[in-house]
């Protein structure tokens, strides 16, 4: 049987940390004494998260499990069977263990009935002096658990370092360091959702998982999904920082995962996306500059490049104020958009990617300082032929001052044949390339994108506003058209889009 659960990995330690019973029992400070029959099989092992004190007859509401519960019986009911619901109600808001404080005042020994019920409930029973305040145990426990997040973060980070070392290895050593940190297997998913690496990995993988997989590739964001499967636990979560749905990272054990095992998990994942990705893309880039290199045909080169259906051509300008450090980023770049195929020429970038980025990665572009526009999917071949549409759709960002990005749907670009849009463009045009005229054509394409408005089109080309007036009523006259007429402003846009350098 399999059940599934959703949440992010962010990791609230101080919630996860717990100790055991035995830390307060073998604490010779505390003087607490232990009362052996109500104890079950394991008992001193149990988790205790917080020491809460309590003198209501139903804490219940007030408590969240796994604490150590103290009370000096100040409300405790005289008769057994309210003992007994009371015992049993703590049991059922998940109290690790009750701690009962001797008063002089008010109990001088033990209550035989409150004994009774947890001995009968299975409930762990402390009995505490009365020279031991219960503000002492309370310390105890806190730092106990101080020290044990301590730990929990000591094997976090020392867990880190390990796999950032592995990671010059490859994914293959990522895996076996990961497996031995988390004590369990583990196993690199591809996007068919067949093991691609792993480290004492079940084979094969149990089919119960191709279900959990499609839920947690259906998400968004950050995320894990963890999943009980015939008594063991399994933990999955996409490989990559952006969360993409290509590559899973799969763990599995016999015991629960902790909050520092969801952690250390996660520097996993993040290292095997940046290392996968990276070596697939260097492998496949030197696979194809080697078949160039040898005189290979350029169809084969290109499909060893870029071996997917389509790809879109994202480009960018840089609008920050600070210089670019060429080298970084053009890596931070290539980070961000999930490809090894960026061109940094000065203050423009163009990239080929596979998918069209998260609307949370072209802002994140912006906010460092680059204005980005994505072109259409075209098939890897007709690259070349998209560079002027995604200039066009860059213009089109700069005038509207944020991320521009062609829809999956389609245009005319991808309807009309190349030679034939080539061929109208150049027709309609002809009077305008004639002139050798620098200004002209630029000037009516931005006026075009901004829909005709002359203050718009001034300040994206830095100049007067008259200055555009005389350049477009220019080309108005060359083209012989009305420009006012809908028609025309369409069929120019197009054949503009379709001109070629």
């Amino acid at each position: 049987m399999i059940r599934p659960g959703f949440g992010g990995d962010v990791v609230d330690l101080d919630n996860e940390v717990s100790v055991p019973l035995r830390a307060v029992v073998d604490d010779v400070d505390l003087a607490v004494r232990v009362v052996p029959e109500s104890l079950p099989d394991g008992a001193l092992q149990r988790p205790v998260r917080w020491a809460h004190v309590s003198e209501l007859r139903e804490p219940g509401p007030y408590l969240v499990g796994g604490e150590l519960l103290l009370t000096a019986g100040v409300n405790l009911p005289r008769s057994a069977a309210e003992v007994n619901g009371y015992v049993a109600g703590l049991l059922a808001c998940g109290v690790s263990a009750l701690a009962f404080g001797r008063t002089p005042d008010l109990h001088e020994q033990l209550p035989e009935r409150l004994r009774a019920a947890c001995v009968r409930h299975g409930l762990p029973l402390l009995v505490v002096d009365p020279r031991t305040p219960f503000l002492a145990v309370n310390r105890a426990v806190s730092r106990a658990l101080a020290r044990a997040a301590d730990r929990e973060q000591q094997r976090i980070a020392e867990a880190r370092e390990a796999l950032t070392r592995a990671a010059a290895d490859g994914p293959q050593a990522v895996l076996r360091e990961l497996a031995a940190r988390l004590s369990g297997w583990c196993a690199l998913i591809g996007p068919d959702d067949r093991p691609l690496a792993g480290c004492r990995a079940p084979d094969p993988l149990p089919a119960e998982l191709a279900g959990l997989f499609a839920r947690l590739r259906a998400g968004t964001g950050t995320r894990t999904a963890t999943a009980e499967l015939d008594g063991s636990y399994v933990v999955a979560q996409p490989v990559y920082p952006q969360a993409t749905s290509e590559h899973l990272l799969l763990a599995g054990r016999s015991a629960r995962f902790r909050g520092s095992d969801r952690a250390i998990m996660s520097v996993g994942a993040a290292l095997l996306g940046l290392v996968a990705h990276a070596l697939t893309g260097a492998a496949r880039l030197g696979a194809a500059v080697t078949a160039a290199l040898t005189g290979a045909d350029p169809a084969a080169v290109a499909a060893a490049a870029l071996p997917a259906e389509r790809y879109r051509l994202v480009a960018g300008m840089w609008r920050g104020d600070e210089r670019i450090g060429v080298e970084t980023e053009q890596s931070w770049l290539c980070s961000r958009l999930g490809t090894p195929l960026v061109r940094l020429d000065r203050a423009r970038f163009t990239a080929v990617v596979r998918q069209l980025p998260d609307e949370a990665v072209l802002h994140e572009l912006a906010a460092r300082g680059w204005l980005a526009a994505v072109g259409g999917p075209v098939p890897a071949a007709d690259l070349p032929g998209a560079v002027p549409e995604v200039r066009l759709l860059l213009d089109r960002a700069g005038t509207l001052r944020h991320p521009v990005a062609a829809g999956d749907e389609g245009s005319l670009t991808e309807v009309v044949p190349p030679d034939a849009a080539a061929g109208f463009a150049h027709r309609l045009l002809a009077p305008l390339l004639q002139r050798r005229d620098d200004v002209l054509v630029p000037t009516l394409r931005t006026w075009l994108s901004c829909h005709g408005g002359w203050d718009r089109t001034a300040a994206e080309l830095g100049v007067h506003r008259n200055s555009v007036r005389h350049r477009i009523s220019q080309a108005e006259k060359a083209l012989g058209v009305d420009l006012a007429d809908p028609d025309v402003r369409m069929n120019l846009w197009f054949a503009l889009r379709w001109l070629a350098d």
